[in-house]
């Protein structure tokens, strides 16, 4: 009688190799998180700050708790006419933030566009010398020119003007330098075959170049909106009459100075600047493919 036991093969439980901690994912995400939060505090200190009413905002500061004053203070801030003149709300001033925004992104891009065909595609001789002190004007901000800027812009007759406001910011290399990096990638057999069918330079430009830079015009936009929305500086020194204010230049007229027993309005200044935030914030959340897109494409 043979032992079974002997023939019969022991089933072993095959061993699962353990998951490893990988602390270097675990640090990246780490400081990601802390980053965002240390960067949105600020905007809910705002948010919930806001709800409060002038009072209890001027007596105890910033407030992390919801109060009862929320929609009262967003209310009063876009609908209801303030300033010396009593003449502008908050829904004005978003007006011409969007025009400003928008005004200068597109002249941006425009401008960018056409200054890089004519250097990527005219044979001109000193092409490259144009592009590189078209780029030197880029360690030229707006601090550096500002005053003979306001000079011209005066001497036309253009403060208090939405020329005036638009025009000076849209000179820069910015848009020029990408478009250009972006022209030089279309791939020659193209510009060869526009040739054949007879395309001249502008049909070319407008038929073919424009509707392959969708992407990248998308992205500058982005970019261009975001910088020309939140100018302060130049809307501070151009416009004077309240009705040309911008959410970020009129958030100031809202905090009354202190006179008597006037207590400055924090909650109405606080709601506003929450409003002004909103638009950048959807315009880079809802075009974020363009964007990413727009720039990668430029390397190609």
């Amino acid at each position: 009688m043979t032992d079974m036991t002997t023939d019969t093969p022991i089933a072993t439980t095959p061993q699962v190799p353990k998951k490893r901690i990988k602390w270097n994912v675990v640090t990246d995400h780490a400081v990601l998180i802390l980053g965002s939060l240390f960067m949105l505090l600020p905007v809910v200190l705002a948010f919930t700050t806001a709800s409060h009413d002038a009072v209890t905002i001027h007596r105890e500061g910033l407030q992390l708790k919801m109060g009862d004053q929320l929609g009262t203070n967003f209310r009063l801030a876009m609908f209801e006419k303030g300033g010396f003149t009593e003449t502008v709300d908050g829904m004005k001033m978003l007006t011409n933030s969007f025009i400003l925004g928008i005004g200068f992104a597109v002249g941006k891009i425009i401008i960018g566009m056409m200054a890089a065909y004519a250097i990527v595609y005219f044979r001109l001789k000193f092409a490259t010398f144009a592009f590189w002190i078209i780029f030197t004007t880029l360690l030229l901000p707006l601090e550096v020119r500002i005053l003979p800027s306001y000079e011209v812009i005066q001497g036309l007759g253009l403060t208090n003007t939405y020329t005036g406001l638009i025009v000076p910011l849209i000179a820069s290399a910015t848009a020029t330098f990408f478009f250009r990096q972006y022209f030089r990638s279309v791939p020659e057999e193209l510009v060869e075959a526009s040739r054949i069918d007879g395309a001249g330079p502008v049909k070319f430009f407008v038929d073919i170049l424009v509707p392959l830079s969708r992407t990248m015009i998308a992205a500058m936009f982005i970019i261009m909106f975001v910088y020309g929305w939140n100018q302060y500086l130049w809307p501070t020194l151009i416009t004077t009459e309240e009705g040309f204010f911008t959410l970020v230049r009129g958030i100031k007229q809202i905090v009354i100075s202190y006179t008597d027993a006037a207590i400055p309005e924090h909650g109405q200044a606080l709601a506003l600047a929450f409003v002004a935030i909103v638009p950048p914030v959807l315009v880079v959340i809802f075009f974020q493919n363009w964007f990413v897109k727009g720039l990668t494409e430029s390397d190609k």
